[in-house]
């Protein structure tokens, strides 16, 4: 329950409620700020996984843009995030808070340490959800467009965040019950991602073949390493929701990680028999990695409001929708490089209802004494989280749609074709990792000016109807050398530099 103060502080009103989300005791302080720090190392999992999914000419920029998240989006979290969130003011209504803005507590502040634990544990929250977008316009979007909206997209997060959290959110007073963020932070981010592939395009002749097969991994052993880091970072995530070890929270706590972790079994045992069924006795990595996540961002919302078996389920379902959903996106010619509009856009709208369909009361006062459907707790939860489910998604993808509108009239959100073929590692960071980079640099210094046409369209597979337009512009780039053995030989012993699909 909330604390009651009054406190005089800088740039607030002079009286005030104190939330629940300053409800911290000292023995709380540990746990919760360990298990930020721990869900603060997912962005290395992010990072990992993302750079070893795409093609090895862009993975330093996928690791760019993670590093940018967490710089440029935490700074505007400071900087109004989390006021829009948690803000306490005469000005804040269900839809927005408003108020604690800058956040710097004086130190004669009664709760200075409350509130300091608090953003903290916040901050990692917020930088997690806006970080998920960056997988699915990887390889194609421009870096400093990027930078752009990384620093203004906490905004997307924030406030729907207030809404399930904040003690003004009209949809907690309503009873919605997310203990970990199914919703707020990973239905969110799959929807901004949508909402972003739809503005950007396929990359490349991603879709030119019959065949919709994803390009192949550029690093298999980055993406299964950044896997596990993001599968024990979700047990502090999950865990670490409880805010705190003190009365009772501790058993919670426990029984968080320990329902998260049987989740992940179901889920990744389905996505192993999946994965072996379509690829006749062949296992892809990308099936078992996305199957895992997938399972573990449906268990989040009711980490610990469910039973073993239950939570067991609920990963099989939320594995069997990610994986199901994932060829579903291709064949719409949604590009998605990393899966993530599946695994946490799909996932999440069934973590956030498999609360209304699976949910035990507990003696944290979570559902407020409500039951799931299944436990005989009538219609209501399950209307609310849909409801939940259909706010996040509208707002995720319009306010999207908009921040990406407006960047792309300060600056272009797309890369030029020709950098897109040339990676952006090269192109955004001057890092010649790619043998395509260090190829076309030589051969251009080296060039006689020729340039054959035929070859370059036939060696990187353009659209007939662009042949001349984007040859053109690859002059000063590609020549005829390409063609040659030399430059064969490096792209046939590292197939993940420039694949099939001529990416």
């Amino acid at each position: 329950m909330a604390t009651h103060h009054t406190i005089n502080s800088y740039a607030r009103n002079d009286s005030y409620v104190i939330p629940g989300v300053y409800d911290i005791e000292q023995d709380d302080v540990s746990w919760i700020m360990v298990a930020s720090i721990i869900i603060f190392s997912m962005q290395t999992g992010f990072g990992l996984l993302e750079s070893g999914i795409v093609s090895r000419k862009n993975e330093v920029n996928i690791m760019m843009k993670n590093i940018v998240d967490v710089v440029l989006g935490g700074f505007t979290y400071w900087l109004f995030g989390y006021g829009l969130s948690y803000g306490r003011s005469n000005y804040t209504t269900p839809f927005i808070a408003f108020g604690d803005f800058m956040v710097d507590p004086e130190v004669n502040n009664p709760l200075m340490g409350q509130i300091f634990t608090s953003f903290f544990f916040q901050l990692s929250f917020a930088t997690t959800a806006t970080t998920i977008l960056s997988g699915t316009v990887a390889e194609r979007i421009n870096f400093h467009a990027y930078c752009l909206f990384s620093l203004i997209n906490t905004v997307v997060y924030c406030i729907p965040a207030g809404w399930v959290w904040g003690e003004h959110g009209f949809l907690k007073t309503m009873g919605v019950v997310d203990i970990a963020g199914s919703g707020p932070v990973h239905l969110l981010g799959g929807a901004s991602a949508l909402a972003a592939g739809i503005m950007l395009g396929p990359r490349v002749n991603r879709y030119d073949k019959e065949a919709n097969d994803p390009p192949p991994m550029g690093n298999p052993i980055n993406a299964c390493v950044g896997l596990f880091f993001l599968w024990w970072g979700w047990l502090a995530f999950n865990s670490g929701s409880t805010y705190g070890l003190s009365d009772t929270k501790w058993e919670y706590a426990a029984r968080s990680a320990f329902m998260t972790i049987l989740a992940s079994f179901g889920g990744g045992s389905y996505a192993l028999i999946h994965s072996l069924i379509k690829q006749k006795g062949k296992l892809d990595p990308s099936d078992l990695i996305n199957g895992i996540l997938g399972s573990l961002v449906g268990i989040t919302a009711g980490c610990f409001l469910f039973r073993a078996w239950e939570s067991i389920l609920v990963g099989v379902i939320g594995s069997i929708l990610t994986l199901t959903s994932l060829p579903l996106f291709d064949k719409l010619r949604i590009d998605d490089p990393v899966g993530a509009i599946a695994v946490h856009g799909v996932s999440g709208i069934w973590g956030v209802l498999a609360v209304g369909l699976f949910a035990d009361d507990t003696h944290l006062g979570s559902t407020s004494g409500r039951l799931g459907v299944l436990k005989g707790g009538g219609w209501y939860l399950l209307g609310v989280q849909s409801l939940a489910v259909i706010c996040i998604v509208f707002w995720a993808t319009s306010s999207t749609f908009l921040l990406l509108w407006i960047v792309n009239k300060i600056t272009p959100l797309r890369m030029d074709p020709k950098d897109e073929l040339l990676g952006a590692d090269y192109t955004e960071h001057n890092i010649m990792s790619s043998p395509v980079a260090k190829e076309t640099t030589t051969n251009s210094s080296s060039s006689n000016g020729r340039n054959d046409e035929s070859q370059i369209s036939q060696r990187f597979r353009l659209p007939q109807s662009d042949d001349r337009r984007l040859t053109g512009v690859y002059r000063n780039y590609f020549n005829d050398e390409l063609s040659s053995e030399r430059s064969k030989a490096p792209m046939r012993e590292n197939p993940a530099f420039i694949n099939d699909e001529g990416v």
